[in-house]
């Protein structure tokens, strides 16, 4: 086996998913705690422990205690190199976690096991279930009285249209709740409430009939025989290709911020979860076993550090290896770069690195020459596919209220928009700004930073747009009637892509009669100088 296989198959990446408030942060830090990465977890919504979540590093994020941008963080355990992305779990901000699941292995997917499976997750699973991308579920906060667990797996097959077979199986729930059974290992795991440090309460047996067990728990050891032979019953054997194939999903439960039934996921996922996989191109598959290195942007972060106003790119290395100070040819501005500082993450800390290999994360330094979808290889012209970009539902004017800090807003919602947090539409004709997201908490989010990191006051003035559409022809007399009747509708895309925002479905309709030769596009994908079609409006 070459080195390079060697560091392909020790390298996992996956990102963390789930509805708002489902514990997904909260989880993330419990990994990085069991990972050695971390030596305290701090509680996201504490008001006793005044340290914030590691991965949720912006102010507003302390402040509101949700993720809005997606963290990156690198860790080891037992020997495997892991790359976990934590998401935000807010609808607002689900385009970012679109954009993130492009660029990892597997998922695990976290539920409340008080709510059960919520719109959020439902959506998420689709983009999931479209890529075939495997997902453990991870059911949560068995600390609180929640419902039936049969139940909840019930709900989890019909709604995310996945198979499931729990690997673990809680004993009580809520106040009753005494730890978790591990099906395979025949060990449990007893239950002591532990918001900051990892307990170590783990107890071998040879099943739920062993006597030292009974005697411990009684009737619940017979009750939890009774469940784990009606699971082997209906559920069947585990089998991990199935997994690896995006069609069964294994489940675990425990409570993260209590840091319970966490080390059996963990250990778990680093035996059965996917290393590195092919990603479409292009040209084609590329194997992360070509010797050729070749990765792509798929995240943008401007001020990780404010003091210092730099701004990130995030690369998924996808073939070959990366070296620090080694040209590199950017495809779309068809240049060779070499990057000096590459780094890894633990949320916004960064450490310099010297290599990196397929499935790794890596953040480069950014002068403003990447945006996202962007392509890096060894000198061959060809864009990683699959990222694509969505139309808004929320249009809003950027109104500055500090005629002297034009250039301040200027430079901050180009930049905050190349993260993908929200859109910007330039008018044809005139200096006016639309900014076009999913959810309004976006705009508060883009207001406060354009505030506090560019110092440009500025407020939104909501517009009644409908819909925005990007127009696709290949003459300009396909459209010279949208033009003549239309042009104060019409607005550029920060790519120079022409963009219709149409102020009602009639409207819209009507330029497309009007158009006959043109198409309106809901969502579109940037790949160097061709544009993938998306779905049609």
């Amino acid at each position: 086996m070459t080195q390079l296989s060697n560091k392909i198959d020790s390298r996992k990446t996956f990102a963390i998913i789930s509805h708002p408030d489902a514990g997904k942060t909260t989880l993330t830090e419990k990994l990085l705690l069991f990972g050695g990465a971390i030596q305290v977890a701090g509680a996201v919504k504490s008001n006793k422990i005044k340290k914030t979540a590691t991965s949720d590093f912006l102010e507003i994020e302390k402040q509101r205690g949700i993720s809005v941008t997606t963290s990156v963080m690198n860790f080891s355990y037992k020997g495997e190199q892991i790359n976990l992305l934590d998401t935000p779990g807010h609808k607002d901000f689900a385009e970012d976690t679109y954009r993130t699941l492009t660029a990892v292995d597997s998922v695990i997917l976290v539920i409340d096991c008080v709510k059960g499976v919520e719109e959020q997750t439902e959506k998420l699973m689709k983009v999931c279930r479209m890529r075939e991308t495997p997902v453990i579920v991870f059911i949560n906060k068995l600390d609180r009285e929640g419902r039936d667990p049969v139940e909840l797996l019930d709900e989890i097959e019909a709604k995310l249209d996945i198979r499931v077979r729990p690997l673990s199986w809680p004993l009580g729930m809520g106040r009753d709740f005494k730890g978790v059974y591990n099906i395979y290992d025949n060990t449990f795991n007893f239950f002591s409430p532990n918001k900051q440090m990892i307990e170590k309460e783990i107890e071998s047996f040879a099943g739920p009939n062993d006597p030292k067990f009974v005697k411990l728990f009684g009737d619940k050891a017979e009750k939890l025989e009774h469940d784990l032979d009606l699971i082997n019953g209906v559920y069947g054997d585990f089998a991990v290709d199935e997994y690896l194939e995006g069609e069964l999903a294994p489940v675990f439960f425990g409570s993260a911020l209590n840091n319970f039934g966490v080390q059996e996921l963990l250990d778990t996922f680093i035996k059965i979860a996917p290393g590195p996989r092919h990603r479409d191109s292009t040209k084609g598959l590329i194997e992360p076993d070509d010797e050729n290195f070749s990765g792509f942007v798929f995240k943008i972060h401007a001020n990780l550090d404010p003091k210092h106003r730099d701004r990130i790119a995030f690369l998924r290395v996808c073939s070959g290896r990366f070296e620090r100070n080694k040209f590199y040819h950017h495809v779309r501005l068809d240049r060779n770069i070499r990057f000096a500082n590459p780094a890894t993450f633990m949320a916004q800390d960064k450490s310099l690195i010297e290599f990196a290999h397929p499935g790794d994360v890596i953040g480069l330094y950014d002068s403003g020459i990447f945006k996202i979808g962007d392509t890096l290889t060894e000198g061959e012209k060809f864009m990683f596919k699959g990222i694509p970009s969505f139309s808004p539902e929320i249009f809003k004017e950027l109104v500055l209220n500090d005629p002297l800090k034009s250039k301040q807003m200027e430079k901050g919602i180009l930049q905050l928009t190349d993260e993908g947090l929200a859109q910007v539409f330039l008018h044809n004709s005139s200096n006016r700004k639309v900014v076009g997201a999913v959810g309004d908490l976006q705009f508060e989010v883009i207001q406060y930073r354009l505030i506090n990191e560019y110092g440009a006051d500025c407020r939104f003035s909501h517009l009644n747009f409908f819909r925005a559409c990007w127009v696709i022809y290949e003459n300009p007399e396909d459209i010279s009637e949208l033009w003549r009747l239309r042009s104060h509708s019409l607005y550029y895309d920060k790519h120079g892509h022409l963009t219709f925002l149409a102020e009602s479905v009639y409207q819209l309709e009507l330029a497309k009669e009007k158009n006959p030769k043109a198409q309106f596009l809901f969502s579109i994908e940037h790949n160097s100088e061709t544009i993938e079609l998306g779905k049609t409006a």
